[in-house]
């Protein structure tokens, strides 16, 4: 991972690649990262009749796209453990949580879906803690929701968001 993203990060910003766009964004604020506590909590795999993913969850790490786009959701859910430990992670999230900041909703809501969607991701949510609203992402288009809201994903994991 290319240095200037650790020094960001250690002067509290954020920066994430999307093809030939960098991004930034200030670290998050209370309510930020209170709500993605909130929703990891509620992260659950499918039935276990039914269970083919784990729904590994983590939050706030790099991930690598294969055209080396780094972004850093606030929330990837995987079906197994990726083998990164030390790096970035290379496995395409099943899905992807985005609580939005003040200030940094196109971030969310315009770049975020096409780009997540075009690189394999089957499910984006974004949730505006401000307003409620939770706006869930597939390829065959976009819902609007309030929270709190069941969330089922592609793989079989739920949560409320």
């Amino acid at each position: 991972m290319d240095s200037k993203f650790i020094e960001a990060d250690e002067l509290g910003i954020r920066l994430e690649k999307m093809g030939n766009l960098t991004v930034w964004e200030t670290s998050p604020a209370y309510r930020h990262q209170h709500a993605v506590d909130r929703i990891r909590t509620t992260i659950r795999p499918p039935a276990p009749d039914s269970a083919v993913c784990e729904c590994v969850h983590v939050a706030d790490v790099y991930v690598q796209f294969p055209d080396g786009s780094l972004k850093r959701p606030d929330i990837s859910i995987f079906c197994r453990v990726p083998t990164e430990q030390d790096e970035a992670i290379t496995l395409i999230p099943e899905a992807v949580i985005e609580v939005i900041s003040k200030d940094y909703e196109a971030k969310d809501l315009e770049l975020g879906p096409p780009f997540y969607l075009g690189h394999g991701v089957k499910d984006l949510v974004v949730f505006n803690p401000y307003t409620l609203e939770v706006f869930h992402f597939t390829e065959e288009g976009k819902q609007k929701l309030s929270s709190p809201a069941q969330i089922e994903f592609a793989c079989g994991c739920q949560c409320v968001v």
